[in-house]
Formats: C-alpha cells, sequence, structure tokens
C-alpha cells in the first residue's frame, strides 16, 4: 500500500519575503492561523508550537529546511493530550496518531510575475496515516486564509475559531 501525501497549490498576489514573513514571523502566523513557532530557522533548530493556546514543546519537532524566500520545511508537530482535548479525538484515533511516524511539511515558494506560486508538501505519513486524513482536511482552509490574509489583510473569519489538525 503506498504512502499518501498531501499537495497543494496556490496562487497569491504577494511577494516571497512577504509570504516568507507569513509563514515565519508569530506576528504573522498568529492572525491566519492561530499558530505561532518559536525558533530560529535555522536547519536542525528545535520548534515549539503554540497551536490556538496550546504549547507543543519536544525535540523531534525541527526545522528540516530554511532558503529564506525559497523553500521551507519542519517535521510536524506531536499530538500531545491538550492537543487531542482540543481536537475533540476519538479515543481510537487518539491512539492511532500518537503512535505514527512523524510527517514533515514542506512550502515550495515560486515568484510568477506580480504573484507567487506557493506549493505545500505534506509527506512522511504511513501507509493508512489518520493524520494524513486530518491535515488533507485542515490543511486547504488554513491556505485559503493565508492567502486570503495576504491579500487582504484579513484571515478568513471562518479560520479563526476552527478547530483543525494543522
Amino acid at each position: 500500500m503506498e504512502s499518501p501525501t498531501f499537495v497543494y497549490t496556490t496562487y497569491i498576489m504577494t511577494t516571497p519575503e512577504r509570504l516568507w514573513q507569513a509563514l515565519t514571523d508569530p506576528t504573522f502566523t498568529s492572525r491566519w492561523w492561530q499558530t505561532t513557532f518559536e525558533t530560529d530557522w535555522k536547519v536542525g533548530s528545535p520548534m515549539t508550537w503554540d497551536n490556538h493556546g496550546i504549547v507543543i514543546a519536544d525535540p523531534e519537532q525541527v526545522v528540516l529546511e530554511s532558503d529564506p524566500f525559497r523553500r521551507l520545511a519542519y517535521s510536524w508537530h506531536t499530538f500531545t493530550p491538550e492537543l487531542n482535548e482540543r481536537l475533540q479525538l476519538a479515543e481510537a484515533a487518539i491512539a492511532k496518531v500518537t503512535t505514527e511516524r512523524r510527517s514533515q511539511v514542506a512550502f515550495d515558494i515560486e515568484s510568477v510575475g506580480e504573484m507567487v506560486k506557493l506549493t505545500v508538501v505534506h509527506d512522511n505519513f504511513e501507509s493508512g496515516s489518520t493524520v494524513a486524513t486530518m491535515v488533507k482536511n485542515g490543511w486547504p482552509l488554513v491556505l485559503s486564509s493565508l492567502k486570503t490574509f495576504l491579500e487582504t489583510g484579513e484571515p478568513l473569519a471562518s479560520n479563526r475559531n476552527e478547530r483543525d489538525v494543522t
């Protein structure tokens, strides 16, 4: 059975520099994603997530690639009891996501005229991954909020309180 991969491409009226800032600067990530990261964005550096007010620290949450304005990749967060409580996952789902191997996400940034092409690839899932299904359902709303935020200055209203895994 093949390992799942999530790929999403969108075009945003912005610059690579502004998109990078929106992906890395807590002032911006908190507005469109309600998530912030404590890290120096150097390859190998740990990342502490604050996801909707739930702090997730784990030494395996690290920056995998960091090429400003071109590519950013990191390992996905740990599923803590506090996060599972917020997500209101069923007991069977909680048991499964906490045993799955860590996935990773990459953001590829490419200038296209006055726009930026953003391709998000979330992979390294096990076959039959519950986390893969969760991010497949979460990323489109989160990335739409990012696009809307960069183009209008405001995130999607529905993303401000939305519960999702991303």
